[in-house]
């Protein structure tokens, strides 16, 4: 049976058949967009060529019936599979920059990137200075810090192939491909030697940390990226003992690293209870991103 013909629609009574349409699916949210709201609002406003914030100022602009057809489809899609809606939009929005996003890597979300945007990393980046985003999995932290900062050197690496080719494509995108370079391999086997001439005023890091337990309930949505991305041991920390392990050897006289923790808090501080720590403030609180300075790793 054909599906029945659809009306035109203002985007904002698009986007609200749509977000109840969602609500009712029993989603789970928290792959660029909290909400079923905010899902259908990133919906309809690929239908018009618009980022979801500009979509705000055009809330009364009329919808033809194939776009209004068209962000219907998408959002069955999004219930029948369960993917995250960036993969099947192939696109994902961070602090308002756009990003190619696909299964070949995590959707692209840090509470880093806030900390980026808003300036508070800036002291530890002197003019010409040079920063490390390891584990960038899609690139977009490197994209963010590069934008921010226009004149330091960014380098990226990861250990999934397939996760740098999606940074490269968003690095073309964004015409940064001369400001970051990218680097493949396992966490600071991917980097040249440590010697004087490359070592990073700033290292930022949102790595794989979900413990074990929680890797066992995530969501179906989760469960459609790369478990290598999200997947941190037992209590979270494998990787994160590495990262920390090798940072002094990388890290500048005066330089910093900052590393998502996300929901691993107490496992962290079980994991590291000697190391002074820096819990920087996000808009989730000040129990997911943390800072250690260069000086308290020797």
């Amino acid at each position: 049976m054909d599906p029945a013909p659809q009306q035109s629609l203002t985007l904002d009574q698009c986007i609200n058949q749509i977000a109840e349409l969602l609500e009712a699916a029993d989603l789970h949210y928290g792959h660029g967009a909290i909400d079923a709201q905010s899902e259908a609002l990133w919906i309809t406003s690929k239908q018009l060529g618009l980022s979801p914030t500009d979509a705000l100022d055009h809330l009364e602009q009329a919808m033809s019936a194939l776009q209004v057809s068209k962000a219907l489809e998408i959002a069955d899609t999004r219930i029948s599979t369960r993917k995250p809606l960036a993969y099947i939009l192939g696109e994902a929005w961070l602090m308002g920059v756009p990003f190619f996003s696909s299964e070949q890597s995590i959707v692209p979300r840090s509470w880093i990137a806030e900390l980026i945007v808003d300036g508070s990393l800036e002291s530890w980046l002197p003019a010409d200075g040079k920063a490390l985003d390891l584990c960038t999995g899609n690139g977009s932290l490197a994209i963010l810090l590069a934008m921010a900062c226009p004149d330091i050197h960014v380098s990226a690496c990861d250990i999934s192939l397939p996760a740098l080719a999606v940074a490269s494509r968003n690095l073309d995108r964004h015409g940064l491909t001369s400001q970051i370079e990218l680097f493949e391999g396992d966490l600071w086997d991917a980097l040249p030697e440590a010697h004087d001439d490359n070592r990073f005023d700033l290292i930022i890091c949102n790595p794989p940390y979900v413990n074990a337990h929680s890797m066992s309930t995530l969501p179906t949505e989760y469960h459609a990226e790369p478990a290598l991305a999200l997947a941190g041991g037992h209590d979270g920390m494998d990787l994160i003992r590495k990262i920390i392990a090798g940072a002094s050897d990388y890290l500048s006289e005066r330089g910093a690293i900052l590393i998502e923790i996300g929901n691993e808090y107490e496992n962290f501080k079980k994991a590291f209870p000697q190391i002074p720590v820096v819990w920087m403030e996000v808009s989730a609180g000040d129990e997911q991103v943390l800072l250690i300075q260069a000086e308290d790793l020797l």
